[in-house]
């Protein structure tokens, strides 16, 4: 099945070169699935989203072998659960990029576009790929609330809009209020060790997602010209 970014001309190319460690991981995977997607993944939601899930990268059974961002992991389960809650999305989840999910007024983006070893990017890695995660901010001019999954993601987003990070620490359920107007809210990664662990709940999920929703009408976007009060 052909996948389409929402976002069209912010993504790398299929065959990005820029991390050496990346590339040679990818590269193994194309030799041990080859009908695998094993490539950058792509945005994926509603381009006039006005909320922007910021995720870490693609897990190795999930987004690199499906080609769509949380489809195919554990992760993706609660995750798309949890929107279909809050009316964010349309269709049946059913870990597949054909089971005809679609996202209504939200959008993912991750930090880091291609599967990292032991899903950990390294610092180097991150700047490298910053450049596609800030313009695909830069491409939503609509979004006015980003939720951060993980301290990865919550470092990635305070860094597009300009911010110190250590004026915004990282803590599950913070809301930062950004200096373009955004507000950032920073969730637990959704993976299974931080549920299996009791450290994310579903319901502390949620709650992440209620705040978001409270904050829609409040905040402004970047190209707003009022602040929010």
């Amino acid at each position: 099945m052909e996948i389409v970014s929402p976002l069209p001309g912010t993504e790398p190319p299929r065959d990005c070169p820029r991390c050496p460690r990346l590339v040679a991981l990818r590269r193994e995977c194309q030799a041990e699935h080859p009908d695998w997607w094993n490539a950058p993944v792509y945005a994926f939601g509603d381009p006039d989203a006005w909320l922007a899930l910021a995720g870490l990268a693609p897990g190795k059974h999930g987004a690199n072998r499906t080609g769509r961002p949380f489809t195919g992991d554990y992760a993706g389960d609660l995750l798309f659960a949890t929107l279909a809650e809050f009316g964010l999305s349309r269709g049946h989840y059913d870990s597949r990029v054909d089971d005809g999910l679609t996202l209504d007024g939200a959008i993912i983006v991750n930090s880091v576009k291609c599967l990292p070893p032991q899903n950990k990017p390294t610092p180097v890695e991150i700047v490298t790929c910053r450049p596609f995660f800030e313009a695909q901010l830069a491409a939503l001019p609509k979004v006015r609330v980003i939720v951060a999954l993980g301290r990865i993601a919550h470092d990635a987003a305070l860094r597009a809009a300009g911010e110190r990070l250590a004026a915004h620490p990282f803590a599950h359920g913070a809301v930062h209020r950004l200096s373009d107007g955004r507000r950032l809210i920073d969730s637990y990664h959704c993976s299974r060790y931080n549920t299996n662990t009791g450290r994310l709940t579903p319901e502390m999920f949620a709650d992440v997602f209620r705040t978001a929703l409270g904050l829609k009408d409040q905040t402004s976007g970047p190209n707003s010209s009022t602040s929010p009060r």
